[in-house]
């Protein structure tokens, strides 16, 4: 079951360092993404989050995140 929502604010790491913005999107099944097939189930859901500064989305599995809290 997902630990997040959609409109949560969290925080990930990435390669420029810490990133934040809102889950718009959890999927709980398998889904493409950028031309690649994720993996996702109910009990591993991954999220969509679009970035506070720009308007890329990330898809992130659930222990890469940390809610922000606002």
């Amino acid at each position: 079951m997902a630990k997040f929502s959609v409109g949560d604010h969290v925080t990930w790491n990435s390669e420029a360092g810490h990133v934040s913005g809102k889950i718009t999107k959890i999927h709980e099944s398998d889904f493409k993404y950028k031309g690649h097939q994720r993996r996702a189930s109910k009990d591993e859901p991954q999220y969509e989050i679009e970035s506070d500064k720009t308007d890329h989305i990330a898809a992130h599995k659930e222990d890469a995140l940390k809610k922000v809290d606002e």
